[in-house]
């Protein structure tokens, strides 16, 4: 796709960090634009300032890890706009703790946004592109860390390596059928969101028993790494220069978009020799 004006695009997570900046840099391409997100007061406000600012935009309340309410999202941008050009899978969560110590509810919180929002996606747009047969783009937001082997961030990186395997596959079974929909997975490094606040966001009735939220917390090494991770978020890429990476991906039709690749690569590398080489798994980290 190397037309965007006037085009529709549908983003979830849309509401700040990746999704946000991928929203606005459509935008600025004179696309149409359905932003989707759980945090509506967010929500309502990223919709009123990009409208202030000249953009065609609807904001459609979501939590992607439904079904119906991803099915929902299609209707309503199909009633709105018409049709669906580009689709950005993005919203995304994240836990810390190590992978015996996180509750049950932890694991579906983050497989349900992470993993099945990226399903419920494909499920439900893809049949609507391939009745369009017109030029579309679906982009997966996994990470860096769905490309590596690494201790901490154990549910996450379940996700993310799940997303990239499940858009290798859509990209193969779309280029078989000879579609007119392209893919691209998306595996950033550190950006700077607030993911680390995405708890704001939990459902009520996946969150934390007070006593276990105190025992996960209290733990040094799940203090350890939420210290380190702030700090690398913090000073992460911004997110405008994300989403210039995804639509130069998308103009060239690059399938896997890494915004730190020599490091990401290098990571990526060690991976695949211990794999080649059948020798136990290295841990990069210091």
């Amino acid at each position: 796709m190397r037309e965007f004006k006037n085009k529709v695009a549908v983003i979830t997570g849309a509401a700040s960090g990746i999704g946000r900046g991928i929203a606005e840099r459509c935008a600025q391409e004179g696309m149409r634009i359905v932003l989707a997100d759980i945090e509506e007061k967010a929500l309502n406000q990223t919709e009123k300032e990009m409208k202030a600012a000249g953009a065609s935009v609807l904001a459609v309340p979501s939590d992607v890890s439904k079904a119906s309410d991803v099915e929902a999202l299609a209707h309503k941008t199909l009633n709105a706009f018409g049709a669906v050009h580009l689709l950005c899978n993005n919203a995304g969560v994240g836990v810390g703790g190590c992978v015996w110590e996180c509750t049950v509810e932890d694991w579906k919180w983050v497989m349900g946004v992470n993993l099945w929002g990226v399903i419920h996606g494909i499920r439900v747009f893809v049949p609507i592109m391939l009745e369009q047969d017109t030029e579309c783009h679906i982009v997966n937001t996994a990470s860096g860390s769905g490309l590596i082997s690494s201790p901490h961030l154990g549910i996450y990186k379940v996700t993310k390596q799940g997303v990239v395997s499940l858009s290798e596959t859509l990209y193969h079974e779309l280029a078989q059928r000879g579609a007119k929909i392209k893919v691209s997975v998306l595996c950033p490094g550190w950006v700077n969101t607030q993911i680390m606040e995405a708890e704001r966001n939990r459902p009520a009735e996946l969150q934390h028993d007070p006593d276990d939220e105190v025992r996960i917390r209290m733990s040094p090494e799940y203090q350890e790494v939420e210290e380190t991770v702030r700090a690398a978020v913090q000073t992460g890429m911004p997110c405008h220069q994300v989403a210039d990476c995804v639509l130069n991906a998308i103009r060239e039709e690059k399938f896997y978009i890494l915004t730190d690749p020599d490091f990401v690569k290098l990571m990526v590398q060690l991976r695949l020799d211990d794999i080649l080489q059948e020798r136990n798994p290295t841990n990069p980290l210091p």
